[in-house]
């Protein structure tokens, strides 16, 4: 493959590589034109009102967000998920008169087949399971950026916080969420042609389904992982500690990696072009307990990890006919 993109390439594959770099950038120039507007004298009191109402009153992070459809809906996410392509793979069927909660694997880099499959209609979710409105859930760290938590907020995402997830779930009938389960800590394991999942000692989405008796739906996206080179900090390296300090102060924390470029193809910012199939497993039922004991979360724990397991046998000689080594469920 050549270094740099030919100048002559189809108006198709520019618009696809132009709808991911409006979302992989979104932070930079949503706070470069907060930054911008801050110059004009006559907007600071406006400033300082939205500051103060953004970060004081508003508690809509905690509020099931503020989708916005024609947002969600936006030609442009479409194009997004043909850039590597996506496609979303349906297992079962689910009853819109439920509620559920959406278990995502892996974490990746910044979970891009997450976003695009919740976050948007650019895999046509709500065709494809008719009235079920699931919320892609963040760090609360993406709603203290100005006007970029406005963005955040307008594809659906809200707080992973158990508030906000409660919130969600008793809002009505097909209210559901989606949850990266591995975290910031399964970033750290990203590795191309790997799937290394961060599972065994995450026991709060099962309490949550339990106290809710929402069903639990597990997902798992094919390709991922390959979507970056990543670069391994070995465990004693200061880069490894360094990761570690973060993702304690911060609540999150970023492996070192590289993509691609606008115009070339060996480095920057932008996800490789590679294929990612997103698996919508089949649901869990899920009685409701108002107050579970660690043994009825560790056996519905149990119960999930077994049917990624099996969503991993069933797909994996298809969807990962590359890969270096088995699934792994490392901690």
């Amino acid at each position: 493959m050549p270094l740099f993109a030919p100048l002559r390439m189809p108006i198709k594959r520019r618009m696809q590589t132009g709808a991911v770099l409006v979302w992989i950038s979104g932070i930079i120039y949503m706070l470069g034109i907060f930054v911008f507007l801050c110059t004009f004298k006559a907007l600071r009191p406006l400033i300082i009102i939205y500051l103060l109402w953004a970060f004081m009153l508003d508690r809509g992070p905690e509020r099931g967000a503020r989708p916005v459809k024609w947002y969600r809906n936006w030609i442009g996410w479409k194009h997004f998920a043909q850039y590597f392509p996506m496609t979303l793979v349906k297992e079962g069927e689910l009853d819109p008169s439920k509620n559920y909660i959406f278990g995502y694997h892996p974490h990746g880099i910044i979970s891009l087949g997450a976003f695009c499959t919740f976050g948007t209609e650019g895999l046509h979710f709500s065709k494809r399971f008719p009235g079920i409105k699931p919320q892609l859930l963040t760090l609360h760290a993406n709603f203290q950026v100005p006007l970029y938590r406005e963005m955040v907020m307008a594809h659906g995402c809200a707080s992973v916080s158990k508030a906000s997830c409660e919130h969600i779930l008793r809002s009505g009938e097909g209210c559901s969420v989606v949850i990266v389960v591995g975290g910031a800590q399964e970033s750290l394991s990203t590795r191309p042609g790997t799937l290394n999942l961060t599972l065994k000692k995450r026991l709060g989405f099962c309490k949550l389904a339990l106290v809710n008796g929402a069903s639990l739906v597990p997902t798992l996206a094919f390709g991922e992982n390959e979507l970056y080179e990543v670069y391994t900090a070995q465990p004693k390296s200061l880069m490894y500690k360094i990761q570690q300090f973060t993702k304690r102060t911060m609540g999150f924390t970023m492996p070192v990696f590289n993509g691609r470029g606008v115009f070339n193809y060996e480095f920057g910012l932008l996800p490789r072009r590679k294929p990612v199939y997103i698996v919508v497993g089949k649901p869990i039922h899920v009685d409701k307990v108002e107050n579970p004991t660690i043994e009825q979360m560790q056996k519905l724990q149990s119960i999930y990890i077994d049917e990624v397991l099996s969503i991993w046998e069933r797909y994996k000689d298809k969807y990962a006919a590359g890969r270096t080594q088995e699934l792994c469920i490392i901690e």
